[in-house]
This record gives structure tokens, sequence and C-alpha cells, in this order.
């Protein structure tokens, strides 16, 4: 999708985020915090043809059968060590048909996330051995289904391009775009796939195109515009009301936070009043030790960084920030440490 297109989005494609850090704050039945998954953050949804191998460059669906044989590593990549593979794609209906969900993306772009950390084939080669799970027909048609997936990615890449960088300026253009994308999006999938695939984002398009038109109305008053967005977001999926609604009060108490920051006995009663005692302490705790990690991150960046301007040779310096990681960082913080470090 364009850029700009995307940015506009921003706050929406934030929700999930949001509504996932709530969920880990106030969750009445949290015993601790949530087993790793997959990483968070808004679906890349385009494809580089610099990602591509040349044979492939027009067609990234032809690296589907060409990787059958591709042996990959048995460590997965750095930015997924730690994280649990996503699950609940592999259904099928009673005669052994795929049945697409949104679940199957969220498989590929587990895979597709690392890009760049391992090439396009060794990630599609992932993506198969996940698949292989299936029986017939249904491998088969996931198969298919991952070609023209691959395939649709790239021809956004080009739509993207073809737009030059210019930004889309309103509704109306907004919503030409998001209808080219939305059609792109049918030529390489299904109907039903492409509806179970991209349901949720296109109900989001709808909605930001709906508040574009509402904000551009100059008939309407403040109130009005207001009124008519509540309106508006009615028509969005259940989840993606609860979210934006999670958002706001994840903000409301943000806001709250700050005002309160050298109170910390008035924001532990707020806390308590607006998320209930039990809640309140879990998410006093969750705090705690994200102030530990920005802490102990820092210190270890500014030592690292010591480290790297005190000359060593490449083995040596490579060694001491591994026993440097060591020594602020145990179990699943130290590969999220080594995470962090591989992509700065």
């Amino acid at each position: 999708m364009n850029r700009n297109i995307r940015l506009a989005l921003v706050p929406l494609l934030l929700l999930a985020v949001l509504s996932a850090a709530m969920t880990w704050y106030l969750a009445s039945t949290a015993g601790g915090p949530p087993a790793p998954s997959l990483p968070s953050g808004p679906v890349t949804e385009t494809l580089s043809r610099n990602d591509l191998p040349l044979p492939t460059a027009d067609k990234p669906s032809q690296l589907v059968p060409a990787v059958a044989g591709l042996v990959v590593p048995a460590e997965l990549p750095a930015s997924l060590d730690g994280t649990s593979v996503p699950q609940g794609w592999a259904r099928v209906d009673s005669a052994g048909n795929l049945i697409p969900t949104a679940q199957l993306r969220t498989l590929f772009e587990y895979y597709l996330s690392a890009l760049g950390e391992e090439t396009l084939p060794q990630l599609v080669a992932r993506i198969r051995q996940a698949l292989a799970v299936l029986v017939e027909p249904a491998r088969q048609q996931a198969m298919e289904v991952l070609a023209g997936y691959l395939d649709y990615k790239l021809a956004v890449s080009d739509l993207e391009a073809s737009y030059q960088g210019q930004g889309a300026t309103g509704a109306a253009e907004l919503a030409r775009r998001m209808g080219e994308v939305q059609a792109l999006r049918r030529s390489f999938l299904d109907d039903r796939t492409a509806t179970a695939f991209f349901a949720a984002d296109e109900a989001v398009d709808e909605f930001q195109v709906a508040r574009l038109r509402i904000r551009e109305d100059s008939n309407l008053t403040a109130d009005e515009q207001a009124a008519a967005i509540a309106r508006a977001e009615q028509a969005l999926p259940a989840p993606l009301r609860e979210a934006r609604q999670a958002t706001r009060r994840f903000a409301d108490y943000e806001r709250v936070k700050a005002t309160l920051a050298d109170d910390p006995e008035a924001l532990r009663r707020y806390r308590e009043a607006e998320f209930g005692e039990a809640a309140a302490r879990r998410l006093e705790q969750a705090e705690a030790e994200r102030e530990d990690w920005g802490r102990r991150w820092q210190a270890y960046s500014d030592e690292r960084s010591r480290l790297q301007a005190s000359g060593l040779a490449a083995p040596e310096l490579a060694a001491g920030i591994e026993r440097l990681r060591a020594s602020y960082f145990h179990g699943a913080e130290l590969a999220r440490a080594e995470a962090l470090d591989s992509i700065r």
C-alpha cells in the first residue's frame, strides 16, 4: 500500500498492538506474562524486487515449488527466537479442502517478517515445511494460496511505485487507492481467501475513509463530526471496536500517569479505581519491569559502545559483547537483547 496511505492508517494499525498491551496489563485471569508469540507490529504488505532471486524477479510464486528440497537451518532467525509459531491456521472441511483463515496469512507473515535475516527462498522453504502438516488436497491448495500471496505482495510494491511518492489528497483519492489494492488482492487470491486474509484491514480502510469524509464536511459542527465518527465506528467488527476503546482507555491512563508522575500514591489510587485492585497490581508490576529493562538496556548500550570504540579485533569484540550482554540479561531477555543487537 502507498506509504502515505499507510501513514494515514498508522493510528488504527496500532490498535492491535495497544490492545494487546492492555490485555497483558489488565487480563483478570492472567497468572503472569503471556508466552512469547508473534512479534508485534503492523504487517509489511509489500515485497521488493530486490528481495527476489533474478530468475523469479517477476514471479515470486515460482519459489514455492523451486525450494521444495532447500535445507534451512534448524534455528529460527534471531528475531523469531523465543517466539511461538502461529496456530489455528490448519483448518480443512469435511472433504479435506483448505479453509482459508486470517491465521494462515499470519503464518505466512510470521516467517516473512524475518526477511533480511534470511533470504526469501529460505523463508518460503520454512513456510512449506509448516504447511506439510496438511494432508491433500489442503496441502496443495495452501501452496497455491502462498504462491498467489507472494505475487500479490510484489504487485502491491509495484502499485506503490506507480504513485511516485504522491500522497492521497483527501477521502476520494484515498478511497480510490484503497479500491485498487482491494482489486489487486482479488486478482491474485480468490474472493473467499482475500476476504479471510484482509477483512479486518479492509474494515479499517473503510472506517478511515468514512472518518476523512466526515472531517472534510465543513457543514458539520465539531460535535456533529464526533457523533458521525462514533456511528461510523459501529460498522467496525467487534474486536476492532473493542481495541479502539481499549486504546482510548490506555491513552487516558498514560495522560494521568504523566500528570501524577510525582505522586505515586495518587497514581496507585487511580489505577485501583480505574482497573480494580488486582489488575492495578499487575499493571504496576509490568511498568516496573519495563522501567528496569529500560535502565539495563541503556547501561548495556553505553558499555557496548565503549567496547566497540576500544579497537578490539572482530573476534575479541564479538566475544566481549556476548559476555557483556550475558552480564545484563538472562533467559528470554537475553534472546530479546540479541535480536535487538542484530538489527541495529
